[in-house]
């Protein structure tokens, strides 16, 4: 999936096995450490893995920062059929539930209109004068500029 150019169209790179492997291990130590992360995404009777989604929290420095950002990432093959909203749904109901949030942030590139569907479905709301240059992309990549959207726990969201 991160080697998938159709995938990680609104990413900086592809990412090579070992990669991915590490994105994995700081996951992993995301999740060990925060009592939250990425979870692998399955669709039951369909499909063992889709990718992932959940919450972590924004690892760079940013106006916005301290902040924990929902966020995902599906195969191809899986998009348009709700699973992101789904599973992001389910994710704000554990941000600001057992793990108390206050606010929930996310964020893509402003051409990534697939992902900020998903935000706005959620409840989410951009936040223009957040948008900020992503710090670990280099200036002058066409990536680098990011759109930034926002929900607080007493904000309506919708229920899947």
């Amino acid at each position: 999936m991160n080697a998938d150019p159709v995938v990680m169209e609104h990413f900086p790179s592809l990412l090579t096995p070992g990669q991915s492997a590490a994105l994995v291990d700081r996951i992993e130590r995301h999740l060990d450490a925060e009592g939250f992360g990425l979870w692998a995404a399955e669709v039951p009777g369909v499909a063992p893995f889709i990718g992932f989604v959940g919450l972590q929290r924004v690892a760079f420095e940013a106006p916005f920062t301290p902040a924990v950002e929902v966020g995902w990432r599906l195969d191809a093959a899986h998009w348009g059929r709700g699973y992101a909203t789904e599973a992001a749904l389910a994710c704000l109901d554990v941000g600001f539930g057992p793990t108390g949030l206050d606010e929930i942030v996310s964020m893509t590139t402003p051409g990534n209109l697939r992902s900020q569907r998903v935000m706005e479905r959620i409840g989410m709301r951009r936040d223009s004068d957040g948008d900020f240059d992503h710090p670990r992309i280099a200036e002058g990549h066409p990536l680098r500029r990011h759109v930034l959207y926002r929900l607080t726990l007493s904000a309506p969201r919708r229920r899947a």
